[in-house]
């Protein structure tokens, strides 16, 4: 090392003359130093002040140029190394030299910048900055056939790729195009997998999607699945998850999504179709998943359900009920929610037994399968008054709404429970069904779920207790009386902050509940007066006017 020295000083004096033969000599006995033991070369550099010199010999004409980039990045692989090299004023002369015709300069330089900035989120976003993106995707389209260029950049694009202010620039190149021309040419796994780490994080952004899918990327993600899929090779199975989780990927833009729609008749959804029946669980997830992508407006959801969709789906479901894979349960499921909004859907969905198909896992421990099953179920009873009334009959189903209006762990499962239990009562408008939710003590949620922090579950409530109080308020009038609900109605109007859908509910509800003895002195009690008289002057008409009702029913009935 004390060579070393000798060098460093030597360095500082050939590179003031520029005697070219004697500073290449230096330059190649400082990287022989660095390969030796490059922790504490790379001290002795740091404590040389050489690193000043070393931004002043990046010069495109110097034939030193490629030697001092490769020993930057040399040197930049020691995190301590960075900082001094960004305050050497390094990345400037560094970004310039990415126009070089040079390939021994480009890929030193490319790995010098992808050292120093390696995980800085800042100084990765400087280089966005500067441009870089735009050079790096033309070097990759010019440089194609340098494996090892090819590679600087894929690593640089991963890293970039990361930030979400690189992705407007990466959607102004021609990126998609350079890369799915790159992978098309792959034949080696590892390769296809470094493209893969640089088209995922891009695939998130929507212009980008479209891009891909306008390249060609789909078809040759298609074709990985069906080399790969009766492999049980590691590497085939690693890619055949990763192509059809891209897939899945790029069917989330709204655009990229119609386009491989077709209308239904496209060969993309054809296959992906495929996908439901077949007895690889990869594949049968990224098959749902893709049909609860597609399922994401109307028409698409429409037809879907008249050709025949909800048969492949329930039978997939079928499959997994016993020791099922929960992610194929969760993804079915999302998909038959989807299926389930529009109106036209409901009917034809009920009676091909989705509700029975959705029922099966009501025994589930796996919150995810809970929250989707919960939300399959509200969509399909939705104005749906006969099947909210089978449903709502249905104990089993009402006694675990019941518990898991009470997952305080899992708030999605808490509110989607009670927003069901809420629906089956709106839905049916029936007796029978309200007599079954107060047996099996859900009286008690609804009037909780009446001071939810989100007003359509406070207004869900409210409008499942006043058909309560209107169809059985006998039944019902001593888990109301415990579950405190005059009291939070009184809250409910006194507060300033509720919305007026809320104020008027909530006077509909006391008006329904003077027709029990124990709720009406409640009423009484609390001097409901008051407070509804002041809302006379509402702003919202609706409110006013019910606010005038309200007071003169108390005033009789008081």
């Amino acid at each position: 090392m004390d060579n070393l020295s000798d060098t460093l000083k030597k360095l500082k004096i050939t590179a003031v003359d520029r005697t070219e033969d004697s500073l290449e000599g230096c330059l190649d006995c400082l990287l022989q130093a660095l390969a030796q033991n490059n922790t504490e070369a790379s001290e002795k550099v740091q404590g040389s002040g050489i690193l000043q010199l070393l931004a002043s010999l990046l010069t495109p004409q110097s034939s030193c140029t490629a030697t001092v980039a490769n020993i930057i990045a040399e040197v930049a692989k020691n995190e301590f190394m960075r900082i001094p090299c960004v305050d050497a004023g390094l990345i400037s002369p560094l970004v310039q030299l990415l126009n070089s015709k040079d390939q021994e300069v480009l890929l030193q330089t490319g790995r010098a910048l992808g050292n120093i900035c390696y995980d800085s989120h800042s100084l990765q976003a400087q280089l966005i900055n500067m441009g870089v993106i735009p050079t790096l995707v033309k070097l990759l389209g010019i440089h194609c056939h340098n494996a090892a260029l090819t590679e600087m950049c894929l690593v640089a694009f991963g890293n970039l790729a990361e930030l979400e202010s690189s992705k407007e620039q990466f959607a102004s190149t021609n990126i998609a195009e350079e890369l799915v021309k790159l992978f098309k040419k792959q034949v080696e796994h590892d390769k296809r997998e470094m493209i893969f780490e640089v088209l995922a994080p891009l695939a998130e952004n929507d212009a980008i999607k479209l891009q891909l899918v306008e390249a060609g990327l789909v078809e040759c993600l298609l074709e990985i699945v069906q080399q790969k899929v009766d492999s049980d090779k590691e590497d085939d199975v690693s890619e055949l998850k990763t192509a059809s989780d891209l897939m899945v990927l790029l069917l989330l833009g709204d655009e990229s999504m119609q386009k491989l729609f077709e209308g239904g008749k496209g060969n993309v959804f054809q296959r992906v179709l495929s996908w439901i029946p077949s007895n690889n669980h990869q594949l049968q997830l990224a098959g749902a998943l893709a049909i609860a992508n597609f399922a994401r407006n109307d028409g698409n959801c429409i037809h879907m359900v008249d050709n025949g969709i909800v048969e492949k789906l329930t039978d997939l479901l079928d499959r997994h009920v016993e020791d099922g894979n929960v992610t194929v349960q969760h993804a079915a499921l999302s998909a038959l929610r989807n299926l389930a909004i529009p109106v036209v859907n409901k009917a034809k969905m009920l009676s091909a037994g989705v509700t029975e198909a959705v029922l099966k896992f009501l025994k589930s421990e796996m919150p995810p399968v809970q929250f989707k099953l919960l939300g399959t179920l509200r969509m399909l009873i939705d104005a749906q008054a006969e099947a909210a009334e089978q449903l709502g009959k249905n104990t089993k189903l009402v006694a675990r709404l019941v518990e898991w209006c009470e997952a305080k762990d899992h708030a999605g499962v808490m509110g989607e429970s009670n927003r069901l239990l809420s629906a089956l009562i709106r839905h049916s408008k029936s007796k029978d069904v309200i007599k079954t939710i107060v047996q099996s003590g859900g009286i008690k949620h609804l009037v909780t779920m009446a001071t939810s922090e989100h007003v359509i579950m406070q207004n869900e409530a409210l409008v499942a207790l006043a058909l309560i109080a209107a169809l059985e308020l006998g039944t019902a009038e001593k888990d109301l009386e415990s579950a405190k609900l005059v009291q939070i109605l009184h809250r409910l109007l006194a507060d300033e902050k509720s919305a007026p859908e809320i104020k008027y509910n909530s006077m509909v509800l006391i008006c329904a509940l003077m027709g029990s003895e124990p709720l009406h002195k409640e009423v009484q009690d609390l001097a409901f007066l008051d407070v509804v008289s002041k809302l006379r002057s509402h702003e919202n008409k609706s409110v006013a006017q019910q606010a005038s009702l309200t007071e003169q029913r108390l005033a009789v009935e008081s």
